[in-house]
């Protein structure tokens, strides 16, 4: 009886054990990251076979990238243009939507009543809204109404900007909340105006907040397609996910992949970037940028 009652005992504190090892839910998580990458690991390694093939290995190389003088990624006038204009897209978009967005959160956060609170809904609607609707609004808009834009490269900027402000907006905000007003309230004492210590304390205790906001929108419009792919005006105007899609319907070589490839590094090594951006930013933002201030004073 007792030998029972001590196994019993064993299991139930086993059980209810908040310390134990969570054996199937890391089981689920490695199960989803297999499901999840695996394929985009395959399609990645075959941008490295030396043959045409999409399906059978034939060896290794960099045929696809830059050997193959005609169709490789580095000889291919259309893939390199679709290369070129996702990252004129996504650096022109992120440079527009960032400032706009840091402005409209500082705007927001100090401005108070129904109007200002209007504005922040609109601006959360397309936060939350699906993105085939807004691409259909948008290509509405720059199709059927007698506006200025047109399909191209100006209205997918204007179209990926308007989808893309909320992100900074709603990071900044969150970062406004943790900062408070001490700061600010602080540099004024030392004898700062408002729009000082706006400028010389809270900006830079907002550069991480920013510098997430820019790498999260230049990696979200490179990988963009929707909106992009509804705002196109033809071949010069395809950014490289709707290249792959135009062209995965036909015969492609395996330069469709190395294309893939080279975006999807891409958007690894800003991810990378900002994450470490971040955390170099993160130290001591507070405290240095008000004794910064006080020194200058």
């Amino acid at each position: 009886m007792t030998t029972v009652n001590a196994v019993s005992g064993g299991r139930v504190s086993w059980w209810r054990n908040p310390w134990r090892k969570p054996r199937i839910l890391a089981a689920i998580t490695w199960g989803y990251l297999a499901w999840s990458l695996l394929p985009v690991g395959i399609a990645a390694l075959f941008s490295f076979n030396s043959g045409r093939s999409r399906t059978s290995l034939q060896g290794l190389s960099m045929r696809w990238y830059y050997g193959d003088p005609s169709l490789s990624v580095l000889h291919d006038p259309t893939l390199q243009g679709a290369l070129i204009h996702t990252f004129v897209l996504g650096i022109l978009t992120t440079v527009i939507a960032v400032p706009l967005g840091v402005a409209f959160a500082l705007g927001i956060d100090r401005w108070r009543g129904r109007l200002p609170a209007g504005f922040n809904f609109a601006m959360l609607m397309s936060f939350v809204v699906p993105e085939i609707i807004m691409g259909v609004s948008l290509f509405f808009v720059v199709t059927r109404l007698h506006t200025p834009l047109h399909a191209g490269t100006a209205g997918q900027v204007v179209g990926l900007v308007t989808f893309q402000l909320s992100y900074p907006v709603i990071i900044v905000r969150a970062r406004l909340l943790t900062i408070g007003k001490h700061y600010e309230e602080a540099a004024t004492d030392l004898g700062a105006s408002r729009l000082g210590a706006i400028r010389r304390v809270l900006l830079p205790m907002l550069y991480p907040a920013i510098f997430a906001s820019t790498v999260l929108v230049f990696a979200d419009v490179i990988d963009d397609f929707v909106i992009v792919q509804k705002l196109s005006a033809g071949a010069g105007t395809e950014p490289v996910a709707v290249k792959i899609y135009n062209t995965a319907r036909g015969a492609p070589t395996p330069a469709l992949n190395a294309l893939a490839t080279l975006l999807l590094a891409a958007s690894l090594i800003a991810i990378t970037l900002g994450y470490l951006g971040y955390k170099l930013l993160s130290r001591n933002e507070g405290q240095s940028s008000i004794e910064s201030f006080a020194g200058q004073v």
